[in-house]
């Protein structure tokens, strides 16, 4: 570990990092404006509309960079309240620290560190065209993560209230009528297995468009109600598969299952990564015998 005069690590940064169901990273404001040292929270918060600002002109979402929480605190009395707190992204983390105050050393490290982790997060066309086929299908699950949390923000504040119902909408407007337990039948998955871990490059990618079209069409037409976004859902789902048939492309339920799920090959993974760690503590240990 690298040491930054004789107070901080490159991973003080990373300590504070969170991780969400759907595998998205985040950071919380109040431990973020602790490590750049401000005692103050207002300003501290003073930064962060400053970054709200540059995140809105940069011609982000705001809503899918920082995300508004309340947390409980225990005073000095012991008496409990609510506190103020938000949910960052690594991007508005980025423009957080590129408008904090610069004479901090600490903060020079968190420019660096942002703008390195912020850079590793994108991929070029170049750099996906060298990608095997199961590095894609890795590359295209993880959007779909991605989209679908941001998607069902967009419909819970539209008044969905059942998203299990709400995501059934989609298979049935993509897949010809199909339900999740059409498809997953179809495909023969196991129990709990999930339908996304088990798609191909081609078939993530057309979900994926029809996650980031059925958000967009929410937005714009400013749909409120259960049933009116189970009925955009299914419409959005509907039309992709028409798109697809119009350029005389594979339908999604006529697309190969891979033979492995992401989740086998992650488990894969990191059985082979072991076994090498094993042989090489192996040699080690014979060395110093």
């Amino acid at each position: 570990m690298n040491k930054i005069g004789d107070k901080y690590t490159n991973n003080i940064f990373e300590n504070i990092k969170h991780i969400d169901e759907y595998e998205n990273e985040y950071w919380y404001a109040r431990e973020l404006s602790k490590v750049l040292e401000y005692r103050d929270w207002r300003n501290f918060l003073k930064v962060l509309n400053k970054a709200k600002d540059a995140c809105k002109n940069s011609g982000f979402n705001i809503d899918e960079q920082l995300v508004e929480v309340n947390k409980l605190s225990k005073r000095n009395n012991n008496a409990v309240a609510n506190i103020q707190d938000y949910k960052l992204s690594r991007y508005i983390c980025y423009l957080i620290v590129q408008n904090a105050d610069p004479s901090k050393e600490v903060v020079a490290l968190g420019q660096t560190y942002f703008a390195i982790q912020t850079r590793k997060q994108e991929i070029t066309e170049q750099e996906y065209d060298s990608l095997s086929d199961d590095e894609k299908r890795f590359y295209q699950r993880k959007l779909t993560k991605q989209g679908n949390y941001t998607l069902q923000k967009v419909a819970s504040s539209a008044g969905v209230k059942n998203m299990a119902e709400f995501h059934n909408a989609r298979y049935k407007g993509l897949y010809n009528g199909e339900t999740a337990d059409d498809i997953f039948k179809r495909k023969k998955l196991r129990y709990r297995e999930d339908i996304l871990d088990n798609m191909n490059e081609d078939e993530l990618v057309a979900n994926l468009f029809r996650i980031n079209q059925t958000k967009q069409r929410l937005i714009r037409d400013n749909v409120q109600g259960e049933k009116e976004a189970k009925d955009v859902h299914y419409e959005v789902g509907k039309k992709v598969r028409k798109a697809i048939a119009d350029i005389g492309g594979m339908m999604p339920e006529e697309m190969p299952t891979p033979k492995n799920s992401l989740k086998e090959l992650e488990r894969e993974k990191k059985q082979l990564e072991n076994q090498g760690i094993k042989k090489i503590e192996s040699k080690v240990g014979g060395k110093n015998e």
